[in-house]
Parts: structure tokens; sequence; C-alpha cells
């Protein structure tokens, strides 16, 4: 069962290391540079995920964790990823890090994107397996969780 959603994992990360940074500073160093990396980084992990709620919208499915997909989606970005929401956010994160200024986020990343691959992830793929058996298999043979 998902108790927290996703989105969540990673705000919480970056919160956490800015937190710690406010205690510890390390600071990126570079800012015009890597405020441009990071705006670019962020810009593109955007569009990832927001690609994957357009495909979900079109698809008259749910993006909410805890209610049952009702569509199983393999087209759009689907085909190159099973999860481009979290994928999208996963990228986000060390975009909004170097925005930040901070590495103390960028050390937390492993840990967000870990618990939503083990807190939300796997509960998702065994609901979908339930959901759509065989259909869901096939898809999941062909197509990587991240990229």
């Amino acid at each position: 069962m998902i108790l927290v959603p996703p989105p969540l994992y990673y705000a919480a990360g970056l919160a956490a290391g800015m937190a710690i940074d406010h205690v510890v500073t390390l600071p990126i160093g570079a800012r015009p540079a890597t405020a441009i990396a990071g705006a670019l980084i962020t810009a593109a992990g955007a569009v990832l995920a927001a690609a994957g709620v357009v495909a979900v919208i079109r698809h008259r499915t749910t993006i909410v964790p805890h209610h049952a997909a009702r569509t199983l989606i393999t087209a759009g970005p689907y085909r190159l990823s099973r999860n481009p929401m979290y994928t999208g956010l996963a990228v986000v994160y060390p975009g909004l890090t170097l925005l930040l200024g901070s590495w103390w986020p960028l050390a937390l990343w492993p840990l967000a994107v870990l618990a939503v691959r083990w807190l939300v992830i796997r509960y998702e793929e065994d609901d979908l397996t339930g959901l759509f058996g065989e259909k869901y298999l096939d898809y999941r043979s062909r197509v990587r969780r991240w990229l």
C-alpha cells in the first residue's frame, strides 16, 4: 500500500538537504554556470514528468498512486520508461539541487529515488500485474523501469 505521495519523497530529500546546509554549508560553487545547468536539467525532467501526466489524462486513467489504473499505457513517454513521471521527478531533483547551490540535497537524492522505488513502484507494479496480467508482464519485459 502506498502511504505517501511520491513527489513528497523528493521534496523531503530536498528539504532535509537544505536543512543540513543551514547547519553545515556545502556550496556547489560556480554559481552562474550551475544555475544554468540546474535550470536546463530541471526543465528536462519537468517535460518528461508532464508528458507522463498528459498521457495518463489522455488515456482517462489516474495519476493517484493508490487508485487502480483503468488502462495500461504503453505509448508516448511510456514507450521509454514504465515510470516517466517518477523518472522526470528524479531528474528535476538534481536540477533543483544545482539551483539551490548546495551539495547536501544531492547527497540525499539516492535515498529519495530508493524510497520511490521500494515504497511506491514496487506496489504499483504488483497492482498492475494483478490488473493486467500477461499484458503488463510483457510490457515490463520490454520497457525499462526508469530510462
